[in-house]
């Protein structure tokens, strides 16, 4: 029985080797620039006409925003201060159409910024991806069915992982094409939703430079089989990779906004709705 689990277990890994190494080198660009990677996508040109659709559509939004409430603020007086000087609309109008056209220009500074501290620190940790997958699977085999199956949670730990960069690069890409909409909150006094929308930028942009690190101190972890305890500190590095996103949420977020109201009134609504279902009963 035993000789068969070891069987299927260098079967199943052998299978997932074969795509271990181009994952491995791609990563960050994958998540910086997924419609690079997506064959339907046009190399990349996808992205760029949605962003030139929604940003005319963006830009109307903001003139007649800006519009609005000049009329209602110093035509009206209905909103906002009367008293107030109007070159302070004036600056978050022109902040808004500033942002929303160069932020093409602005992404690909950030991007550049984060490829590039995520390889000083992979450079300065020692990390290389240049590993022979199949040696390591040969040692696997040779060491018993226990570090077998420990090899085989690495390489599932792996490829949940992988998921969660296709996702993430899903996300940063729908991000930078509905921007233009998010930069109408700069018309208001507190940013709107682009305080919010921005902070995910750069949480994105952290925790992939971190799973990354991670993902490739654990995998310099495995490749040492001879010893046991690398064994444990590769799968821990996987597991605390996967679990980033939700670990910085809980302090990146900022407190208050349009957003977190939001999010507030849901959570209480939903409070209520249960208490009255708990009175019924």
């Amino acid at each position: 029985m035993e000789v068969i689990f070891m069987t299927l277990i260098v079967t199943l890994l052998n299978g997932a080797i074969v795509f271990m190494d181009s994952i491995l080198a791609d990563q960050i660009s994958l998540t910086l620039y997924a419609e690079q990677y997506m064959v339907v996508s046009g190399n990349g040109t996808m992205v760029e006409i949605l962003f030139e659709i929604l940003l005319g559509f963006g830009v109307s939004l903001i003139i007649l925003k800006f519009l609005k409430k000049g009329f209602e603020c110093y035509v009206m007086w209905t909103d906002g201060d009367p008293d107030s000087e109007p070159t302070n609309l004036i600056l978050r109008f022109i902040q808004a159409i500033v942002v929303a056209i160069c932020f093409p220009t602005l992404y690909s500074w950030l991007a550049d910024i984060t490829e590039n501290l995520s390889n000083d620190l992979l450079a300065g940790i020692g990390i290389s991806t240049n590993y022979d997958w199949q040696i390591w699977v040969t040692g696997l085999s040779s060491a018993g069915i226990i570090t077998a199956i420990f090899g085989l949670v690495f390489v599932i730990c792996y490829f949940l992982l992988h998921f969660q960069f296709l996702m993430r690069g899903l996300e940063i890409m729908i991000l930078r094409v509905g921007l233009p909409l998010a930069c109408i909150g700069l018309l208001d006094n507190d940013k709107g939703v682009f305080k919010s929308y921005i902070m995910k930028f750069f949480q994105s942009a952290i925790t992939v430079i971190i799973q990354i690190s991670l993902c490739k101190l654990g995998v310099g972890m495995m490749m040492n089989i001879g010893l046991n305890k690398n064994l444990f500190w590769g799968i821990a590095c996987m597991a605390l990779a996967i679990k980033t996103p939700r670990f910085l949420s809980e302090f990146m977020l900022p407190i208050g906004g349009v957003g977190n109201s939001v999010v507030n009134n849901l959570y209480h609504s939903v409070r209520l709705v249960g208490m009255a279902k708990n009175m019924v009963k």
